[in-house]
């Protein structure tokens, strides 16, 4: 059964209509490689339908929540599909969370049953992965409950780097809406490389996607490596190629790039992480194919992102224009202000960015005053990042909010800071936080990974190369050389992580 000419589309109400559609015509498509083991779309519904059937009997049913502590594999796959076929809702939980964060998402979400390799499943009853793969083969499910649009699916958890982790609540409409503007990252019948935890946006919000274009998703390994990923994209002809930041420079640092198959890639994504620009220029340079970054938030579900024609500076230096049915707006005062102004030559002042769109979350989980607090009574989703557009319409990132610092009456926003010192020859991998200082108020403090250890950059040498392009207060006041910069479960860099010792590195400064 060969892959459809063109996406798969109708007037399907909810996810599980469309898989309807996609096995009746690609049903012998693979839609899963994970190490040895292979799954097509046929296989894969008749699976969730038996576990639907071992839900069902364990009491779930439409609107309970269904918590599954998986790593990315087929059969968090299978139990995702499996609690849509009961119009249950499924919270995602990534199993490299720790136990309080565990304990509060269990708390929050309160599931009617725990999906997980372990046994920490709290007070809730627990389905084990050698229970669900079991359940694979009892008989298949049926009484599917009347879906409409609206109806919730998923929570995805925020990482909680600010506080506990927040649940994004996800309908069939918002995966629906999600699709429409997959941009450039979706074609029928690809291979796509998937680098990130399931529980995450990038996976739980996709389904629709995915099945709409009949694309097989390549699982890397975990935990993730870069040898693991560059093995997958030779020998599974992978032709979209994912991965945030840190894992790109791994990749490309990594002996195994030489002898990898680069040629089935029609498309290289990355995002979801500051991109330096040096970063986007060796990806173009080494897998000489087309480089999209993408920038969005688990809230927004779908964002802005460059386009195939876009010129290299774009690429390098933008995270470019919204995506299909999504809006944007920049505002000041945290964006419950009035709107950015343009400037003479059409480029604005920096703002928060504010995205409306469908494909956006309806809210958070049980907490409906952090839901009004981030977003306001239009529909705008405040999402705390700093941003302006040049003349052409292509946002330039800034930084969150929480991230910028004011030194001696003056705003610096780190990214900005840190996208000049990544071009620095000495510097392979940089961080900068503001932290408080006498005087100035706050000052910034450069991590740095040097490129060769033995010969390190001097604060100096940073600060030349800052001011030669930056303002002077912009260029970083303390230095701290590390071997490597701390990262979440994302894979982003843990600037909580590094506060304390920015911390200590004002008091050098002081002395």
């Amino acid at each position: 059964m060969p892959v459809p000419e063109s996406p798969i589309t109708g007037p399907f109400t909810g996810v599980v209509d469309l898989f309807d559609a996609v096995v009746e015509v690609a049903g012998e498509v693979e839609a899963f490689v994970h190490e040895s083991t292979r799954i097509t779309f046929a296989e894969w519904g008749r699976a969730a339908d038996g576990v639907a059937t071992r839900l069902a009997a364990m009491g779930v049913g439409r609107g309970d929540v269904v918590a599954v502590s998986l790593p990315s594999s087929i059969d968090f796959a299978i139990a995702y599909q499996a609690a849509l076929r009961l119009g249950a809702i499924t919270s995602g939980m990534n199993p490299r969370l720790g136990p309080a964060e565990t304990a509060h998402i269990l708390g929050r979400s309160e599931p009617s049953v725990v999906i997980t390799e372990t046994d920490n499943a709290g007070p809730f009853p627990l389905l084990s992965t050698a229970e669900l793969r079991e359940a694979t083969g009892d008989a298949p499910f049926t009484a599917r409950p009347p879906v409409h649009e609206s109806d919730p699916i998923a929570i995805v958890w925020t990482s909680g780097t600010t506080g506990h982790p927040k649940g994004a609540v996800f309908d069939h409409g918002c995966l629906r809406a999600m699709a429409a503007a997959a941009g450039p990252l979706s074609a029928i019948g690809d291979r796509r490389l998937s680098p990130l935890p399931f529980a995450h946006v990038g996976y739980m919000t996709r389904v629709w996607d995915e099945l709409a274009h009949v694309i097989t998703t390549i699982i890397c390994p975990t935990p993730w490596t870069a040898a693991g990923a560059l093995g997958l994209i030779g020998s599974e002809r992978v032709t979209v190629g994912q991965g945030v930041p840190a894992q790109w420079q791994m990749m490309l640092a990594h002996p195994d790039l030489a002898t990898t198959d680069l040629s089935s890639l029609r498309i290289v994504s990355t995002g979801a992480a500051r991109v330096p620009p040096e970063l986007v220029e060796a990806m173009r340079d080494t897998f000489r194919c087309p480089v999209v970054v993408r920038y969005t938030s688990t809230e927004a579900c779908v964002s802005t992102g460059t386009a195939l024609d876009d010129p290299d500076e774009v690429i390098c230096t933008t995270v470019g224009t919204p995506g299909s049915g999504v809006e944007m707006q920049l505002r000041l005062d945290e964006g419950r202000g009035r709107p950015v102004e343009v400037t003479a030559d059409g480029t604005t002042e920096v703002g928060t960015v504010c995205l409306r769109s469908r494909a956006m979350m309806r809210g958070y989980w049980r907490e409906p005053e952090l839901t009004a607090a981030a977003i306001d009574a239009d529909g705008w989703l405040l999402t705390g990042d700093l941003g302006f557009l040049d003349a052409a319409g292509n946002l330039h990132l800034a930084g969150r909010s929480t991230e910028m610092y004011i030194r001696g009456g003056y705003n610096v926003y780190p990214i900005e800071v840190e996208n000049h010192l990544g071009q620095h020859p000495a510097v392979d991998r940089v961080a900068v936080l503001g932290t408080a200082a006498p005087v100035l108020g706050e000052i910034g403090v450069a991590f740095v990974v040097p490129a060769d250890p033995s010969v390190p950059p001097s604060l100096e040498d940073l600060r030349v190369w800052c001011t030669e392009q930056l303002a002077s207060y912009k260029a970083p006041d303390a230095l701290v050389l590390v071997d490597e910069l701390p990262l979440t479960a994302m894979s982003k860099v843990d600037k909580r992580a590094l506060a304390p010792a920015a911390a200590a590195a004002e008091k050098e400064w002081e002395r």
